[in-house]
């Protein structure tokens, strides 16, 4: 096994760190599920308890139903949220059309490289895999075992280099950009239930917690 393909070996996350809200977020070591709740009281957001440098990342992930205008529900790795100087990769779904998901990436800081995918189906219906892959050459974004987003790193392009933790949240975002980024926040369906199943984390280049501090 060569040393890019070794990294991408995954193992399943059994323990999660809640950072806000933990009444709203219900984990199952058992079943290996994840459920993050949103209603008048706010959302939340869970994460792994360490970070790691490289490997795949990933998990079954069932979107809220009904009217989810303004929320926004994700999957993405970032080395500490709220540092201006993150470096992240995102899996965002948009709360005002469930039929297409938002990737993009940072790195310290800096993002713009935004796309949106049409995903060819309804995320809120079922279950479907969703997989980042990221190693110092290239990032990969999957669904359902497919290429949605490939980056190649180009010779002297900025790069996420720091070791990162596996975040999920939900949250309203109808803030931003006046609400032309997810819509704006109806509710009339709350509460909404994003699930998560399987979740997926590297084997190896977990990042030591003495390390973490560095």
């Amino acid at each position: 096994m060569t040393e890019t393909s070794s990294i991408h070996r995954t193992t399943t996350l059994k323990e999660i760190a809640v950072d806000y809200t933990p009444e709203m977020c219900h984990h199952s070591p058992d079943t290996d599920e994840i459920h993050v709740s949103f209603d008048h009281r706010g959302g939340s957001r869970w994460r792994s308890p360490r970070r790691f440098l490289y490997g795949t990342f990933g998990a079954r992930i069932r979107c809220p139903a009904g009217n989810t205008s303004g929320l926004n529900f994700n999957m993405y790795l970032s080395s500490l949220e709220g540092d201006k100087s993150q470096d992240e990769i995102d899996f965002e779904f948009l709360g005002k059309d469930l039929t297409s998901v938002q990737t993009n990436f940072y790195t310290t800081g800096t993002g713009g490289r935004e796309a949106i995918h049409p995903l060819g189906f309804d995320a809120s219906k079922d279950f479907h895999e969703y997989l980042i892959r990221w190693n110092p050459a290239e990032i990969e974004w999957l669904v359902d075992g497919k290429t949605l987003r490939r980056e190649v790193r180009a010779e002297g392009q900025p790069w996420p280099e720091k070791p990162m933790f596996l975040y999920s949240s939900v949250w309203d975002a109808s803030c931003i950009d006046k609400g032309r980024w997810t819509g704006s926040y109806v509710g009339c369906d709350a509460p909404y239930v994003c699930s998560y199943k399987d979740v997926r984390v590297p084997i190896e280049n977990i990042v030591a917690e003495e390390e973490e501090g560095k």
